[in-house]
């Protein structure tokens, strides 16, 4: 068995693909659960939290080339524990924390994506600091300094690569009930928060060449346990730039019986107001088929309080993430009564 079967293996028992999307509904016996009582701090939230079933650092940009085109990219790094803490491993290779990176670059009428996998333990991937970093393979996401204001992050797959620099010129946002983050009626929940204020530059290479890019860019960091119930089969998320520098995060999570949303509305100077289920409206307009299954690539996003009623289309219908667990990943243009840009996650889609 190779080192890529292995790991994949790992994976598929540890997170049980049978229920829900990788398993995130399953039991967490054993493991450290979200406590709203817990107070996030930096820099060592930045890193990671190995008690915790899983988490990841999570980035998206939207780009616009020199040559006028816009473009996506994505760039992640996911740890998961194959089982809770205890007694640290006799060897390296017993290491329980288990690594997966994903890349995509999205272009109008191509998609692109690539993943890695390490075991933790023997240098192949892991995260640290300060000043923080994040790798696996050489693949990274670097920091200057205590914080992540000032990032560079490479990755590269058969066909494309791409290093880019980001600067954030906002604070970090919060999520939920300042991080505590609920994602079901039965209070499953994650520790969350986000720099969504990053300004980008860099190069993408592509098949023809390479591109100087500039855009915005946004930092997802999640940890948890159990962020999904039982019932629950898969998510659909948004970050949103509208023009006027305003930003939304939301997400539906999707139930046998009924959805659950919540949403953060970030004003233009960072001031952040959190909302619970219910507010939020993500209605699909449009399907594509995408890898033999039907994946709804135009949204209606209706936020009353904000007075947010704007269409959501996907650049590039088929961004489908082609990887150990597929899901769906690319850039959105927005217009309605707002205009901009932003990133639509879609998981838990099964084929056909």
């Amino acid at each position: 068995m190779n080192v890529r079967v292995l790991l994949l293996c790992l994976f598929w028992t540890n997170q049980g693909l049978t229920q829900g999307f990788s398993g995130l509904g399953t039991d967490a016996v054993g493991y450290a659960i979200a406590d709203r009582e817990y107070q996030i701090t930096f820099p060592q939230d930045h890193l990671a939290h190995p008690d915790f079933r899983i988490e990841w650092w999570y980035i998206t940009a939207t780009l616009t080339g020199a040559d006028g085109q816009e473009y996506g990219i994505q760039w992640t790094l996911f740890r998961s524990a194959s089982r809770p803490g205890g007694e640290p491993p006799e060897t390296i290779w017993a290491d329980p924390q288990i690594w997966m990176g994903h890349a995509g670059l999205t272009t109008p009428d191509r998609h692109f994506s690539a993943e890695r996998l390490a075991r933790g333990g023997i240098g192949q991937a892991g995260v640290t600091g300060p000043p923080f970093e994040a790798y696996i393979d050489n693949w990274y996401m670097r920091a200057s300094g205590d914080g992540i204001d000032r990032l560079d992050i490479y990755a590269q797959g058969t066909e494309f690569s791409y290093q880019l620099d980001l600067q954030a010129n906002g604070p970090l946002i919060f999520h939920g009930d300042a991080g505590y983050s609920v994602k079901s009626p039965e209070g499953q929940a994650s520790h969350y928060y986000s720099q969504p204020f990053y300004e980008v530059s860099g190069v993408l290479i592509l098949p023809e060449g390479p591109v100087s890019v500039t855009g915005d860019a946004w930092l997802d960091r999640e940890w948890s346990s159990q962020p999904l119930s039982a019932d629950q089969e898969g998510w659909d998320w948004i970050s949103l730039h509208f023009d006027d520098g305003a930003r939304l995060m939301g997400f539906r999570l999707r139930g046998a019986d009924t959805d659950f949303t919540s949403a953060s509305w970030i004003d233009a100077d960072g001031t952040v107001t959190a909302y619970g289920d219910g507010h939020l409206e993500l209605r699909p307009l449009g399907l594509s088929d995408v890898e033999g299954r039907e994946i709804p690539t135009e949204w209606q996003v209706i936020f009353p309080e904000r007075g947010v009623d704007v269409t959501v289309s996907a650049m590039n219908p088929n961004a489908w993430m082609d990887v150990s667990f597929p899901y769906w990943e690319g850039p959105v243009d927005v217009a309605g009564t707002q205009s901009g840009r932003g990133y639509l996650e879609m998981t838990g889609y099964a084929a056909e």
